[in-house]
């Protein structure tokens, strides 16, 4: 098979076989974080800390309606300052925890987004996030790492390619996305 067709074929039955149960529930954990106003954090490295920029636009700018909270998220791995500081300072392993420690509360959402599921400092700050009683989220591929054991909720990804594992992290952010106008507008039509 031909490489573009069998990346297609690879990816698309990949899709097929996603926990649907799970993302409707981390789907419904954002709802209720945003109705009661609570902050969402989402981090990762590289491609995936791309995924965690895209992810946070999208919830904060394409969910917004009157009549409901605007989502309140943040990516916290935008600003290279701190992140070089805290690296240059205190070691690349702690550039998340550290900068997490200033503001997550509990039951907040940290969403840990990692191919590999193994990246230190994921998993420094989703630790970090369970000791203060916040509710973590990680988006998983390979065999998940420790990161899926660590995290309240898990979208696992079950493919060894990181490049499709890193196109459907980005799907699920467009679905939870599309899901959340959804909800948003079932809410507001119950005037609740």
């Amino acid at each position: 098979m031909e490489t573009v067709q069998k990346y297609l074929v690879e990816l698309g039955n990949t899709l097929t076989v996603l926990p649907i149960q799970s993302i409707n529930e981390v789907v419904e954990v954002l709802h209720e974080a945003r109705l009661e106003k609570r902050h969402i954090f989402v981090m990762g490295n590289g491609g995936s800390a791309s995924t965690a920029s895209h992810m946070a636009c999208d919830l904060a700018k394409n969910t917004r309606m009157d009549g409901i909270p605007h989502v309140r998220i943040s990516e916290i791995t935008d600003n290279s300052a701190i992140m070089s500081a805290y690296a240059n300072d205190e070691g690349y392993e702690n550039v998340f925890v550290n900068h997490l420690a200033n503001f997550v509360e509990p039951n907040d959402v940290v969403i840990g987004i990692s191919t590999s599921g193994k990246s230190p400092n994921v998993l420094r700050a989703i630790e970090y996030s369970n000791k203060v009683n916040a509710i973590t989220i990680g988006l998983t591929g390979f065999d998940g790492g420790q990161l899926q054991s660590l995290v309240s909720m898990n979208i696992h990804v079950p493919s060894d390619c990181i490049e499709q594992v890193e196109d459907i992290h980005l799907v699920l952010g467009h679905i939870f996305c599309t899901k959340m106008r959804v909800l948003a507008t079932n809410y507001l039509k119950k005037g609740d």
